[in-house]
Parts: C-alpha cells; structure tokens; sequence
C-alpha cells in the first residue's frame, strides 16, 4: 500500500523567519547598549557591560551594595529579590525612584537606554555631611 500524506499537518521543521530572528539580537544589542553608556556614566568602563557575570558585579558596585550580592544572583527564588534591590538601588545613584529601578529589573531593553542614553547623572559618588 503507498504511504498517503497529509497536506494539512504543519511541518515541524520549519524554521523561524529572519525578522523573528533579528528581534530577540536587537532587543539584546539595546539592553548591552544601554547597560554600556549606564557602566560609562558611573566612571566604569563600557566593556564590562558584555561580559557575563563581571557586568553582575559592576552593577553591585555601581548601587553601592556588597559584592557577595552577585552570589545571590545565582540562587533561585532569592535572585528576584536580589535583582530589584540591586535594579531599584542602581536608580536610586541616578536620582530616578523606585518605579524606574522596577521598570530596569522587568523591561531592561527599555529602561537601561533611556538610563545610559538619557539626561540623568550619576550622584553615587557624591559624599554628603
């Protein structure tokens, strides 16, 4: 008996166009870019932004926290809260609110260009009293 094919099954083989591709690199060539100018803003160096890890504990560094805070990064349940101390704190040394270090932890590829990108300046390093 000849094998009969069915017209109407979607392959499972095909593969993801290109625009479906080149969103998910853009998005990320945004947020690395945007991480970059935010890293230059805080008198670190730029590079750090694309290194895996090491751009963790710059970012601890830049919101003034220790750096045993990058190992809470890689514990599950405990890295969300890390992650919005860390998010909300690198706000703060930029004179933004809690709502924009919110907005850094859930829609990074927006609100880590408009930190590196926009008018606001780093007062980390400000001494008071």
């Amino acid at each position: 008996m000849a094998p009969t094919l069915d017209l109407f099954v979607p392959l499972q083989n095909q593969g993801a166009s290109i625009i479906e591709s080149l969103i998910p690199l853009a998005l990320t060539i945004v947020v690395f870019a945007g991480f970059w100018k935010t890293f230059e803003k805080a008198g670190e160096p730029g590079w750090a932004a694309i290194i895996p890890i090491y751009n963790f504990y710059i970012l601890t560094k830049i919101s003034k926290n220790a750096w045993w805070w990058v190992i809470l990064f890689f514990i599950p349940v405990i890295n969300l809260f890390a992650v919005a101390k860390v998010s909300i704190d690198v706000a703060g040394k930029f004179g933004k609110g809690i709502l924009f270090g919110l907005g850094l932890m859930f829609l990074s590829f927006i609100f880590y260009p408009l930190l590196g990108f926009g008018g606001s300046q780093y007062q980390g390093a400000a001494q008071f009293g």
